[in-house]
This record gives structure tokens, sequence and C-alpha cells, in this order.
């Protein structure tokens, strides 16, 4: 097994509830020999399925941008499939061009991208992405390559900047509410901790809004931590690069947690399958364009009520799929 980038001492279980494994399966339609990638490696949940569906003459490529997650899938997979040919690779699937001509291999037949912060992330303090917890104002997925924190942002963007990342990322009715409030709180004492970020979020948020929509401060975290890494961005670049290097038949699958992943997923899926790019008013079809999917995903799946009830970090997932054309 192959593990690029580097690896830190890993100090407690990286626990970690794959989501839709069985939809995956399906959509994914592993075969034996093939060579298929998961650019959201975390603890090896769906990798262990891929595994076991290309074995034992396959080969899977593995990526995250999570030190700890790379040293816990290591070890699973190595227990479990100990003959099957395994790269690991250390960054994030925005950069997969680079990655896969690392992994020196000609295209994939299989690629999946499970989306959003992982539940070892959350859960570890931090990290800073919980609003439960008290920690740091982070927010980073990967401190070792990343300088922009939660915190600078926060103590050192205009209200105007606060105001967009907030209502844009984080689809937050009161954006500019919290914007306001920030500058006022910086003006007075550096905002150093979530906690802090938190008691702002409640003070800007009227009391009966605070009542609807789960914890008040979801969407203006959703909205930093996604400034912060570039996800969106990144996400882009991702799915371009994975259709450009699926197989003729290959296949893409897509699981998303919030609007604005599952957009950019169906606008770049409707895109790659269009037969046709002629104007609207064109009475005929002049263009000869040929479709890159040659089929995808009409309607997002979603979880079972059951795994809703078992996992319900499962609850937003959306999964989009589609097929190379050949």
């Amino acid at each position: 097994m192959q593990v690029s980038g580097r690896v830190s001492t890993l100090t407690e279980e990286y626990r970690h509830t794959p989501v839709m494994l069985k939809q995956c399966r399906e959509h994914l339609a592993l075969q034996s020999g093939e060579v298929y990638c998961d650019c959201t490696l975390g603890g090896a949940g769906h990798a262990l399925i891929m595994a076991q569906g290309i074995s034992p003459n396959g080969l899977l490529i593995g990526i995250d941008q999570d030190d700890q997650a790379l040293e816990a899938a290591t070890p699973r997979i190595n227990k479990a499939f100990p003959k099957l040919a395994v790269k690991l690779f250390k960054g994030n699937f925005g950069e997969l061009d680079s990655i896969l001509l690392n992994a020196a291999i000609p295209g994939i037949d299989g690629i999946l991208f499970d989306l959003g912060v992982s539940s070892k992330q959350i859960d570890d303090p931090q990290r800073g992405f919980s609003y439960a917890t008290n920690a740091p104002l982070d927010f980073r997925m990967d401190p070792s390559t990343q300088t922009l924190t939660a915190a600078e942002v926060i103590n050192t963007f205009t209200e105007a900047d606060l105001t967009w990342i907030f209502r844009t990322f984080g689809e937050e009715r009161w954006a500019s509410r919290i914007a306001r409030f920030v500058v006022q709180t910086r003006e007075k004492t550096p905002i150093a901790t979530t906690s802090e970020f938190v008691e702002i979020i409640r003070a800007a948020i009227p009391a009966q809004a605070r009542l609807e929509g789960g914890h008040p401060a979801k969407r203006a975290f959703q909205g930093l931590r996604i400034y912060v890494n570039r996800e969106l961005e990144m996400l882009e670049a991702g799915l371009e690069a994975a259709i450009r290097w699926l197989n003729p038949g290959g296949r893409i699958v897509v699981i998303s947690y919030h609007s604005l992943e599952d957009t950019i997923v169906k606008r770049l899926f409707t895109k790659m399958a269009l037969t046709c790019v002629c104007p609207p008013e064109a009475p005929v079809c002049v263009c000869g364009h040929e479709p890159v999917l040659r089929s995808i995903s009409k309607r997002p799946l979603v979880s079972s009520d059951a795994e809703k009830t078992a996992n319900p970090r499962s609850k937003s997932a959306r999964l989009r799929w589609g097929i190379k054309k050949e």
C-alpha cells in the first residue's frame, strides 16, 4: 500500500458512519479488477465497500486532506484486503488532476465524493467545526497547509464581506444583522472562540426566529466553514476533473449535504449530459454536440427512514450519479 503525504499520530478512534452504502454500491456498479477512487476517504467506510467489489485484482485510490483520516483508513483497508492494490494520497479533491497523475493511471472506472464534514471532524473540539462545544475559531480542514482561519475572517473582514459570506454560503436570513453584531463586538475585543461567535449570533437573531430551523448558529457556521475551505470552488474543480478521468462507461457518485453543493452537482451533470447546445431560437440542431455523460440521475436519491433514524447526519444527504458516454 502506498501513502503519499505526512500522516500524524492518531490519538483516538476515527469514528465515521458511511452514508447510503447500498445506493453507492448500486450506482458505482463495482466490478472486479477495475480502478476506483474514493475522493473523500474518511475512515474508509465507503472505500471498504469499493475494495470488496473490485478485489482481488483491482486498484483502490483514496484521497483525504485529513491526516487522522488517512491514518485510520490505512490499517482498516490493509487488514480487510491485504492483497488489493491500494494508493492513498493526502490532498484536496480540488487538486484531483495532479493527484491522479501521481497515481500513474490512465483512467478510472468509478469515483465517489462524499461531501461535507465527517463525524470525527465535527466531534473534535479543537477543529472548531461544532457550535455545540467551545473551541478556537479555526475551521480549517487541513491546518498543516491552510493559512486562513475563521478567526481571521471574523476579526478582519468588512461587514459587507461577512454579510456576503453568511448569506451566500450559509443561506442565512439574518446575515446582515450577524455581520453588524460581529463588527460591533470585535471593536471592543477580538472574537477568539466558537462560543463567543455563537453568543453573537444568538444576540443578532430575533428571539422568535431562533425557535425555527434548528440551532441558530448552524447557517453562519456553515457559511464560514465553506468560505475558509473554498469548498464550493474545490467541488467544481474536482467534479470536472473526475469526469475527465472517467473511462468510457465509468460512473461517478456524489453525496451532498446542503443545497449549494447539490445545485453545483446537478448543474454540472445536466451540462455534461446535454445533446444540443444550439441557441433556443434555432429551428433545428446544427451544433453536432456530443454529451459527455450518457445518463444521469433525474432527481437526487435520499436516505431511507431507517438510516435517518440510525444515523441522524444522513437526514440531509442527497445522492446523484452519472455514467460516462462510451
